[in-house]
């Protein structure tokens, strides 16, 4: 793997075959859905196997690239569905492809027992803790709500399965995946000005109005949309209008005279997503030398008007600073300590103007004292039955709510009680291991998987999409596994198990 390294003219043989491939695994799986549900499950994981067996070195990139276009390619494609359910299904396929290929590596790595790194096996143990963890509490969640507990296990195994199979991968193979970063992020950053400045026309590529459609269809039959309207007094005319959001999601930006936005929503059709895609490309690409680049990325990220990603970049970028001018240790105690802050002083001014990702906070920390052992997956969260029946003028006067919502800590905590330490403690562990590197090395892209990831397990106190949307902590550990594995191929800890 060359990320982290000075900038270097982009090389064809190393991005052109990983995007011929990325587009082959993912562009038709609608067109599939539609002739036949079972043929275009069988077809997906025929094509996660055959990369991991036939070009094994481009699977990081097949799953960085589906993770942020697959909804495109799903949008223009949309008016092929008859019902929203077909639509949603199919946007299952990124998880299906990565879960293929994680599946596929590390049956052939337990295959290879002489050629274990005896580091590769204490992390892959770990990662295994978790996911076994995760799925007890699966199985106590299906008890109760079945395909919720599923989803659930899905958003938390996903960045698990990204972690790993990046790990694997760069840890076996040379993987030159700066170029096709880089090409990804361009993509992304024009997919974002194209929508930003000629949005009609971005629309009617896209097929964006009958996508949004279906969207508006499924929102009204869960009663999101109902919801929404409920707890910010926001009543939707048209599709735009569905677009037009608070800036920063915060009424503290409304004494400032800036009230809202018309949000830019990129290839992932979400805000959220985009937002943090964004965030991603703009530190990527200042990490490898194309800083101007990164620089022309930063008014996207206003417009996707995604706090968290926002924050994310401005913390990322101080502790390089800070790495350069104080030292790593300095740097990493501060940050700690800054992270500690943040939390503390956002909860506090959250539950002072009410803000629903705080009271869901809130809600779960109760629910975590009720129950420390936990209810089981699916149990509380945005996912919840009675998550589209709060009533959030009480829960803002009463600062809680009885379930955990809009929060993915106090979702965990609501759910696996102590036990969500595991999966946040491995989390946090990967991002102190690649910390060790970014000390001993400066390389910034390891700077970046570490601090981005703490950045992101932070903004899991106030997003559910933090953790669980794979384009925030799913790419992050991508990342994170691909500069390990790459450290552990080219140094070696010098033992086998």
């Amino acid at each position: 793997m060359q990320a982290g390294v000075a900038q270097r003219p982009l090389i064809a043989g190393d991005v052109i075959p990983a995007l011929a491939i990325a587009l082959a695994s993912i562009a038709f799986a609608p067109i599939l859905q539609v002739a036949n549900s079972g043929l275009a499950i069988v077809v997906e994981s025929l094509v996660g196997c055959a990369i991991v067996l036939a070009a094994p070195a481009y699977a990081p990139s097949v799953a960085i690239f589906i993770i942020f276009f697959q909804n495109l390619f799903v949008s223009i494609l949309s008016s092929y569905f008859t019902n929203e359910a077909d639509l949603e299904f199919v946007k299952g396929y990124n998880f299906l492809v990565c879960a293929v290929m994680w599946l596929v590596t590390m049956v052939l790595y337990l295959m290879r027992e002489r050629d274990r790194s005896a580091e590769i096996e204490q992390i892959m143990k770990w990662g295994m803790i978790t996911l076994a963890t995760v799925t007890v509490y699966c199985a106590l969640g299906a008890t109760q709500d079945a395909r919720a507990a599923i989803v659930y296990l899905r958003n938390i195994a996903f960045p698990v399965f990204l972690f790993q199979l990046a790990l694997l991968t760069a840890a076996t193979f040379e993987i030159r995946i700066t170029p096709f970063l880089t090409v990804i992020a361009v993509l992304l950053i024009v997919c974002g000005y194209t929508e930003l400045m000629f949005r009609d026309f971005w629309l009617s590529i896209t097929n964006g109005y009958t996508f949004w459609h279906f969207d508006e269809l499924k929102a009204t039959r869960s009663g999101s949309w109902e919801a929404e309207m409920r707890a910010t007094g926001n009543v939707p005319v048209d599709l735009l209008d569905r677009f037009r959001f608070s800036f920063l999601n915060s009424p503290l930006f409304e004494d400032l005279g800036i009230s809202t936005i018309l949000r830019v929503h990129g290839p992932n059709m979400s805000a959220i997503s985009f937002g943090y895609g964004v965030s991603f490309s703009i530190l990527f690409l200042a990490s490898v030398g194309y800083r101007w680049l990164a620089v022309a990325a930063i008014p996207l990220l206003v417009f996707c008007s995604v706090k968290g990603a926002l924050i994310m970049v401005l913390f990322v970028v101080l502790a390089w600073v800070s790495t350069w001018l104080l030292g790593a240790v300095i740097t990493l105690v501060v940050g700690l300590l800054a992270l500690a802050l943040y939390v503390i002083l956002g909860i506090h001014v959250g539950l002072q103007i009410g803000d629903f990702h705080v009271i869901g906070f809130m809600g779960g920390w109760h629910g975590f004292l009720q129950n420390p052992i936990g209810r089981g997956l699916g149990i509380g969260g945005n996912l919840s039955e009675g998550y589209f029946s709060i009533d959030w003028s009480a829960a803002q006067y009463a600062g809680t709510v009885d379930v955990a919502v809009e929060s993915a800590i106090g979702v965990l905590l609501y759910q696996m009680g102590i036990a969500a330490l595991v999966p946040l403690g491995f989390f946090l562990a990967l991002a102190l291991r690649a910390w060790r590197l970014y000390a001993s090395s400066g390389i910034l892209t390891q700077g970046l998987a570490a601090y981005g990831t703490l950045m992101v397990l932070v903004n899991g106190f106030f997003q559910e999409e933090a953790l669980f949307a794979p384009p925030a902590l799913g790419v992050m550990l991508c990342l994170t596994g691909l500069v390990i594995g790459h450290h552990i191929r080219t140094q070696g800890d010098g033992r086998k198990v």
